[in-house]
């Protein structure tokens, strides 16, 4: 047999010694190293099959053995060879088959027994430093030897099992392992931890991912309560295989139970982990280890989840002076890699996190300022590095601390006075050399700089003069004014000299408006108001103080054709993005007469008509001719947003004349003509910018061209929608043929979003949105052919992040408009049907890509209630056309999978950090997930007015419509499991039917009050029953005239009241509240009771439990209001309370109904004080077990401000204590429950008695008892042994169960539900033997309870199941009452139910394989039981 580890082989001789060889390059004679004393001998019987089928040597090999001793007395002892252990450890932890690592425990095995046997001390070679060697025996400690090596070697066998309720009750013996490997005199290892890792290795390289996420915990607690000393395999370990196990997202999965964002269980341990080992290393390892963590980090490509939980970790080592520039540098590639991942607020919350690193772990007089800002370049300011933030704050105070520590750059001088700070003097250098006209100049064709050293520059200008603010916050305010005039000095100087000097160098000109640009955009604090930032005042002025000498420059250089190569149009862009911050500011400051920007925007605006004027004139075009057209257009789309932003421009410029007139009968679509000299020219083959790319093609040039030409246009429709007709030959003066003809202009719109590339539409379709409500009547096709299209573009832009939303937005707001929609639903036409093909499209695509359905409901609701406000009778009839929409938006919400789960999981929690992570304060939260679908339809019915007609009659069809829903739903599938898309689709139209209730008047309920005790008789989960159980109670206790239609209800037959008794009887324990409103209260109770009455002697547990329930609270209004008319039922009704209330000894009975009086809907829930939004929708599916998903809580509802609601809405919060209680154990139930495995009955039938108030003194009916008589009635043989297969789901492992426990005959076969016996699958295995063996109903969740009732019954409960102290089959004696336990098919028995066995009982193996067919299991248990049953009792002629 060999053993194969690299160039290393293990082998066994003919005589049963083992000897490795390892070969050298150069292949040389191998060298044998025998282990003394190792004959397969000693070795067990069952291992000889695995280790190459020997077997066990027969005496002439005994005596060679003999011989072959007296010859290795001299020869190298294994054992003492450290690459022998290596080669063993590598087959433990590494090999992927099974069979290689059962040789390697082989070996382990006899290398202990050996060193036992001889009994003489035993090294592995020199030590590593202070650590122990990786094996050693020393007879003195044989005992401490052997416990430890045999829980390792059991650890490693359990391991093989690769199930977890088998592995994890080992797991504490892995624990004592590290209590053996350190001494206890002087906290050194004992044995060579590698050994543990190994352990670790194996779990953490498991398939079962449970297994690997127990592993990674077990790990990481070891530091939580124990010390262990320092080793170099533990730090290994930790950068290599723990960190390659923590890559995978799924381990940071919620516990079950956790709330939503309350953060992942192995995160916060992972950071608790980093945090104290770190703390225990030694000094000079401490570096090394840190930057190995990190360089491990930046060495593969991670996903969102583990790099935020490593990049957290890492935040909260404490400040250690350990990393140098290497680690800066390794830390920026790590932020490299986190921009990989899609999900922006992890990534940026990661950002953060890496900063506090570098922060906490950067030793400064390592690294310089440089190196600090370059480090800096690599955060994301609009995800992280916001100013503002608190992350911001923070790298202040780091820099106003260490600003005279960090390390100088040789070549940078003191750049001030002596009492300047290193970083005030860096960056002054910083700003000096920046603005410094570059040595190369390369002409006017020369590309624009690269965006980083503005980006740069303008980061580090206001770090260094907000670390001024700091410091000066107690002292003068006017030297922060005078730091940041000395920084900007340089710019402002060359800005100054803009409109003036023409000979400027153009890269100069370049570098200082890209400056200007970052400078303003920078400085902007997120999250808060600029008005009262002082820094921003202040910069604002320096730049306004220079508007006119830049406007000045832009407009020569934009009008004077000195732009005319494609490099230019990077320029034009960026001129134009100045021109635009100098509106904007003069924006805040106030417009005054005079202002520069006004001089300036009317002879740009008449420059650019007029170069776009001379393209008629029939010469050929020539490169620059064709770019001053390209950018003309571009300054006039740029001048037209910014006149529509501000008011004050339109009063001056671009008002209705020759202008418009102009850009109205502008050729659309009309693409600029390719130049001659364009594919020649070699400046189109220059590399790509970071911002733009000066290497575009033409084709991409004609684009830009005509999307600007749609800006223009879009303007021009908004500022004249008024003069655009509604019918074919309405054509006022004066001639705007844009807009004075519609039909032409839409159709060149769907020419152009042919044409047009998918970032280049949205103009085109903020033009649709202005012309489809005049056309839809005169020209539905062409709107039809105009949704289709753009409906189009949105599917194929759903997979690009940046320009989909933006695009979705403007496509919903011309489709969906309120004009739309009114004048489609008046017509009847084909557009309206589009329109909801349209809809159910968007809601089909938000199944996929969270947040689609989010921008409709918003913009459709929000239009809606807009329009209420003004004429509400139209604007809520034409919505009552889309009711749909609501209902949908209502009902709305996808079972995410498990890794979309998780994701939304994370990002909760970083959103409920709040402001402790900067990345909450930068991005903005875009509301897109499912949840706020429902919030919006919920928030725009409570806006509704119940009085108002039109709003009244659209709810109503609303509740209809949702009532149909539920019906369907019921319809399409009886039976569905809890938190299943059905459950969860009943459970939602039920919450919306409780939000509309108070709309509903008496003539309504009329005719929707059938449907909803039609609702009562369907079997539901418990969280639907709870609501319809509700809005019975509001409805009988507001209008009472109902209360003999619900008397009906109770009068129905037995088919419909088995699945809904419980239902109604729920209804009447709050009596109380449904008779508050009625004059005469006594018939009310009189009938109530007598109705009650009846269903206490039900034959169902359940339905007597809540009839006791019901009993209780009616009697106890009867004696409140003196119902004299029960008089003669009073004994009978007390005698029945009192038995109940005193039973004694009646075990689950009595705990029942203790569970059943303390559950929330009976004892804390007030039907009146509780109705509210949280009660809705997060504490009742809370209380009601509903999974997590469907809670949503009310600061979600307030955070919604989209649809705001009366300051005086009151259904918010709920007033009582419902919001403190925890779930309950008792779930509500009916008999006949057909809603799948979910649906668990409370106690077994056949084991619960009645209760017959006239007869207290009937025996128990012991369910022994009735096995013996059904056996003596069949003529069978007595037997005590019980079957459990409870937990057993397939038919044909049930089927064979059954076969067997009957021909061996078996007292009873337990299963999880009878309904099994009718599956053929079952009953052709079983070939009727169910007809002749006692079957019993014992649900999954009620198996403890079982198990304990039949341990008090003198049962012993035996498990089939291999654990650490399995007893073996064949040593095994049953007891006669024997309960024989069956795990699942593969999960086995889980590990809640193995505390209840009294025994486990293993059945041996020799195979590699390691487990049998539950059914095979179960039948070889039986028969030794029957086998020795048979031998005890002499019946050996059975």
């Amino acid at each position: 047999m060999e053993l194969m580890h690299g160039l290393t082989t293990i082998t066994f001789d003919d005589e049963g010694f083992f000897f490795f060889s390892y070969y050298k390059i150069v292949r040389q004679r191998p060298r044998r190293i025998r282990l003394q004393a190792g004959l397969l001998e000693g070795a067990p019987k069952s291992a000889g099959p695995a280790l190459g089928g020997r077997r066990a040597p027969s005496g002439q090999a005994c005596a060679r053995a003999s011989r072959a001793r007296a010859r290795t007395r001299a020869r190298p002892d294994a054992r003492r060879c450290g690459r022998f252990w290596r080669t063993v450890q590598a087959g433990l932890a590494q090999a992927q088959d099974a069979l290689t690592r059962k040789r390697a425990r082989y070996l382990l095995q006899r290398a202990v027994e050996v060193s036992a046997e001889l009994g003489a001390s035993c090294t592995c070679g020199p030590r590593e430093g202070n650590g122990p060697s990786l094996f050693w025996w020393s007879e003195k400690k044989k005992d401490e030897l052997l416990k430890f090596w045999e829980n390792y070697i059991l650890i490693m066998e359990t391991l093989e099992g690769n199930q977890i309720h088998v592995i994890k009750p080992v797991l504490p013996k892995l624990s004592s392992l590290f209590e053996y490997a350190v001494s206890k005199a002087d906290g050194n290892w004992l044995f060579h931890p590698s050994w543990h890792m190994c352990i670790y290795k194996r779990m953490f390289e498991s398939e079962n991912k449970i297994l690997t996420k127990e592993g990674v915990i077990h790990f990481l607690e070891l530091y939580e309560t124990k010390v262990l000393p320092f080793s170099p395999e533990c730090s290994e370990f930790i950068i290599g295989p723990l960190m390659d196990a923590l890559s995978e997202s799924s381990l940071y999965s919620r516990s079950p139970g956790q709330l939503i964002g309350s953060g992942s269980p192995l995160g916060l341990k992972l950071q608790k982990f980093l945090v104290t080992y770190v703390s225990l290393l030694p000094e000079e390892i401490k570096s090394s280890f840190l930057l190995k963590f990190i360089q491990k980090m930046s060495s593969r490509h991670w996903c969102a989840i583990p790099i935020l939980f490593l990049s957290k970790a890492l935040a909260n080592v404490p400040r250690c002076k350990a990393l140098g520039l290497e680690g800066l540098l390794a830390l920026r590639d790590v932020l490299q890699c986190t921009m990989i991942t899609h999900q922006i607020l992890l990534r940026g919350a990661a950002q953060c996190y890496l900063l506090q690193t570098a922060m906490n772990l950067v030793d400064v007089e390592k690294v310089s300022l440089s190196d600090v800002s370059t480090f800096l370049m690599c955060l994301r300011p609009e995800e992280s590095l916001g100013r503002g933030t608190s992350l911001w704050t923070e790298l202040c105070d780091w820099l106003r601390v260490n600003e005279n520590r960090f390390r100088r750059a040789l070549a940078c001088g003191s750049g001030g006075p002596p009492e300047t700070s290193a970083l005030n003097a860096y960056v002054r250098s910083l700003a000096q050399e920046y603005i410094k006209s570059p040595a190369l100049e390369t002409g006017e064709n020369c590309f624009m700089p690269d965006w980083f050293e503005a980006k740069l520059v303008a980061m580090m200008v206001l770090l260094a003069v907000d670390v001024e603010g700091m410091k000066s916050q107690y002292s003068e305010k006017r030297r922060t004014q005078n730091v940041l005039r000395i920084f900007l000095d340089p710019l402002l100087e060359s800005l100054m000299k803009f409109g003036t000097n023409a000979y400027m160098p153009l890269l100069k000109t370049d570098r200082c408006l890209q400056l200007l640009v970052k400078l303003l955009h920078t400085c902007m604090l997120k999250g808060s108001s600029t008005q009262d930032d002082e820094v921003f005042t202040l910069l604002q002025n320096f730049v306004l103080s220079t508007t006119e000498s830049i406007s000045e420059f832009i407009l020569r250089r934009l009008t004077m054709n000195e732009l005319s190569s494609v490099s230019d149009l990077d320029r034009c862009h960026l001129y134009l993005m100045v021109l635009t911050e100098l509106i904007n500011l003069h924006s805040r400051v106030g417009w005054k007469r005079g202002n520069p920007i006004w001089r300036v925007i009317s002879p740009l605006k008449n420059a650019c008509i007029r170069h776009l004027q001379e393209m008629d004139h029939g010469q050929e075009p020539t490169l620059g001719t064709q770019v001053q057209r390209a950018i003309s257009m571009a300054v006039l789309a740029t001048l037209c947003e910014a006149t529509e932003r501000t008011p004050h421009l339109q009063l001056d410029c671009l008002e209705a004349g020759p202008s418009d007139t102009f850009l109205s009968a502008l050729p659309l679509n009309c693409p600029l003509q390719r130049p001659p000299a364009w594919g020649g020219d070699s400046i189109f083959h220059c590399s790509l910018r970071e911002e733009s790319s000066s290497s575009r093609g033409w084709g991409r040039v004609a684009a830009g061209y005509i999307h600007h030409q749609w800006v223009c246009l879009a303007f021009l429709l908004r500022r004249y929608h008024t003069l655009i007709p509604t019918a074919v030959g309405e054509v006022p003066e004066p001639i705007l043929p844009a807009v004075h003809m519609p039909a032409q202009t839409l159709q060149s719109a769907l020419e152009a979003l042919a044409v047009l590339p998918s970032d280049q539409v949205l103009p085109v379709f903020h033009c649709m949105h202005v012309l489809v409500p005049k056309l839809l009547t005169s020209s539905e096709s062409l709107c039809i052919e105009s949704f289709d299209m753009a409906w189009k573009i949105i599917s194929a832009l759903s997979n690009t992040q940046l320009i989909f939303w933006s695009n979705l937005k403007a496509f919903v707001q011309f489709v969906f408009d309120t004009k739309v929609l009114t004048i489609a639903a008046k017509i009847k036409g084909q557009a309206y049907f589009k329109i909801k093909e349209i809809m159910y499209k968007i809601i089909e695509m938000s199944a996929i890509k969270t947040g689609v359905f989010n921008t409709l409901i918003s913009y459709c609701c929000k239009s809606w209630i807009v329009s209420a406000s003004n004429v509400s009778q139209v604007s809520l009839s034409s919505a009552k056309n889309y009711s749909e929409l609501v209902l949908e938006a209502c009902i709305f919400g996808t079972v995410f999978r498990r890794d979309q789960r998780l994701i939304q999981d994370v990002q909760t929690y970083i959103e409920n950090l709040g402001h402790d992570c900067a990345a909450n304060t930068v991005i903005e939260n875009t509301k897109r997930e499912d949840h706020y679908v429902r919030i919006c339809a919920v928030k725009f019915l409570c806006v509704l007015d119940g009085s108002n007609l039109s709003q009244k009659l659209f709810m109503e069809d609303l509740a209809i419509k949702l009532l149909e829903k539920d019906e369907l739903v019921s319809k399409s599938r009886t039976r569905y499991y809890v938190n299943s898309q059905h459950h969860r689709v009943k459970n939602r139209i039920w919450q919306t039917l409780l939000v509309l209730f108070p709309r509903f008047d008496q003539n309504f309920l009329n005719r929707i009050i059938d449907k909803i005790f039609q609702a009562g008789f369907i079997n539901n989960q418990a969280s639907i029953k709870y609501f319809i159980e509700w809005i019975i109670i509001l409805i009988l206790h507001k209008f009472p005239q109902f209360i003999p239609k619900f008397w009906d209800c109770f009068s129905s037959g037995e088919e419909n009241l088995k699945t809904s008794i419980c239902t109604f009887l729920s209804v009447l324990s709050h009596v109380d509240i449904i008779v508050q409103n009625v004059p005469e209260k006594k018939p009310v109770l009189k009938q109530a009771l007598i109705i009650v009455l009846q269903w206490c002697f039900s034959h169902n547990f359940s339905v007597r439990l809540y009839a006791l329930v019901a009993l209780k609270r009616i009697w106890r209004m009867c004696k409140t209001w003196h119902v004299d008319e029960v008089d003669a039922l009073t004994s009978v009704i007390e005698s029945s309370l009192s038995q109940v209330e005193n039973m004694a000894g009646a075990g689950n009975a009595k705990k029942n109904w203790q569970r059943i009086q303390e559950h929330f809907f009976f004892e804390t829930f007030h039907p009146l004080k509780d109705y509210c939004l949280e009660t809705i929708f997060y504490i009742l599916p809370r209380l009601s077990g509903l999974v997590e998903d469907e809670w949503i809580p009310i600061g979600k509802f307030t955070r919604f401000t989209d649809i705001p609601l009366d300051e005086g809405f009151q259904w918010y919060l709920s007033p009582t204590q419902l919001c403190e209680l925890k779930p309950g154990d008792w779930a509500q139930q009916d008999i006949g429950s057909n809603s799948g495995e979910a649906e668990d009955q409370s106690e077994w039938t056949d084991v619960q008695k009645k209760i017959i108030p006239w007869k207290t003194d009937v025996p128990d009916l012991d369910l022994e008892l009735v096995f013996q008589d059904r056996i003596a009635k069949l003529g069978k043989s007595i037997s005590r042994l019980i079957v459990v297969a409870s937990l057993i789901d397939k038919p044909t492992n049930l089927g064979g169960l059954c076969r067997t426990c009957e021909v061996f005959g078996a007292s009873a076969l337990v299963v999880g539900g009878l309904q099994c016996t009718r599956d053929k699958q079952f009953q052709c295995l079983s070939v009727s033997a169910e007809q002749w063996l006692p079957l019993l109903e014992v649900k999954p969740p009620q198996l403890i309870d079982f198990l304990q009732q039949k341990k008090a019954e003198g049962y012993t409960v035996i498990g089939v199941e291999q654990t650490a102290r399995s007893v073996d089959l064949t040593q095994y004696s049953f007891p006669e009452r024997s309960l024989l336990l069956l795990g699942n098919e593969r999960e086995g028995i889980p590990a809640n139910l193995i505390p209840q066995l009294d025994v486990c009982v293993e059945i041996p193996q020799q195979g590699i394989i390691r487990s049998l067919n539950v059914h095979v299991s179960g039948a070889l248990l039986i028969w030794e039981y029957t086998r020795q049953q048979l031998l005890k009792h002499g019946d050996t002629g059975s």
